[in-house]
């Protein structure tokens, strides 16, 4: 479930602001309608939303957007050093593997928007980009933009590039795909299926140069604790939230929840509405949260899972996890039990 609130790093701001001037466009061109200050694009500490960071995108399409592969150059940009401690947990990871893995599990501290997942098949490593909840019109840039961001950092952790063996992209071929063959070493599938890159399954277990598990393990509780802080609702968002995971064995309604805040379900939706949720927003965020850990951190069965959560059949449970993390609730605690990369049912 991308979500579309949390606060971001400025970093992929930074990059598309000296996009932008290196083309002649302004600072206050880049960030208009966004409602940041100039400064806030090059302020390391600063925090943005996805939503700001797409108006961004928007503002430099209207003057760029014919130029081929420019999502393309814009993920060139993006190395290790502009992201802290996720940059880190990935640099110091022991295998390409348990880079995908640290990778994917604190994708919000990085640069992808839409769902990116991950599959090993037929000798094979996959990345597929779901971008269905982006506005089409970005579509295709930022599609263009997580693929060579993720060429960019796996050149970094190896040293050196990992060879693609293909890359396809639903979106139109461009007039000039010459950026794309430099970027990727292929010539891309435009037109197709899916987004997605491919690359030999052989480097997944290969040694990585800077592997080290203390310098990992610090990162990645970092990671954690950055990400806990940044989805921490406030408002009413924030005390429905409580609400919800307040009561170990039962999940209240709606209606519950309104009359605990002393408001009528109607009132609440409203009040939600104008902080940019929904209540079936924040129950199928507290569901996603809870699921994963009572997966990874209990033996509790599928189906006690389910009912911990409020689904009347484990088959509802299990349908909403596919869409959550693209694969059954038994299959990712199998994988997050043997610390491997995340599968997700074969789409190319």
């Amino acid at each position: 479930m991308f979500d579309w609130d949390i606060p971001r790093s400025t970093s992929s701001v930074h990059v598309l602001i000296r996009l932008a001037e290196e083309r002649g466009m302004t600072v206050a061109e880049c960030l208009e309608g966004t409602t940041l200050a100039p400064g806030t694009g090059i302020d390391p500490d600063a925090e943005i939303t996805a939503r700001q960071e797409v108006q961004v995108v928007r503002n430099l399409l209207a003057r760029f957007g014919d130029e081929s592969g420019l999502g393309v150059e814009a993920g060139g940009r993006h190395n290790i050093s502009l992201y802290g401690p996720w940059g880190l947990a990935l640099l110091s990871s022991r295998t390409l593997r348990e880079v995908i893995d640290v990778a994917l599990r604190h994708l919000d501290l990085g640069f992808a928007f839409g769902q990116l997942t991950f599959t090993e098949r037929d000798g094979e490593g996959r990345f597929l980009l779901d971008g269905n909840v982006i506005p089409e019109d970005l579509r295709a840039f930022l599609a263009e933009r997580a693929f060579a961001g993720i060429q960019t950092i796996g050149r970094e952790v190896f040293s050196v590039a990992v060879p693609i063996h293909r890359v396809g992209f639903r979106h139109a071929a461009p007039a000039d795909t010459s950026r794309y063959r430099k970027t990727f070493g292929v010539e891309p599938a435009f037109g197709a299926p899916a987004n997605v890159v491919a690359f030999d399954a052989a480097y997944l277990d290969m040694p990585l140069p800077r592997a080290n598990d203390r310098a990992r393990g610090t990162c990645e509780q970092l990671c954690r604790d950055l990400l806990a802080r940044r989805r921490t609702r406030t408002g009413v968002a924030g005390s429905v939230r409580d609400m919800l995971v307040r009561n170990p064995g039962e999940i209240p309604d709606q209606a519950t929840v309104a009359a605990g805040l002393f408001m009528s379900a109607r009132t609440l939706s409203r009040r939600l509405s104008e902080e940019g949720t929904s209540f079936r927003a924040l129950l199928d965020e507290v569901r996603q949260m809870l699921s994963e850990e009572l997966l990874v951190h209990t033996d509790m069965t599928t189906e006690q899972v389910a009912a911990r959560l409020g689904y009347a059949e484990a088959a509802s449970f299990i349908r909403a996890f596919r869409r959550w993390k693209g694969c059954p609730p038994q299959e990712y605690r199998a994988r997050s039990v043997t610390s491997g990369a995340r599968l997700v049912p074969e789409l190319v």
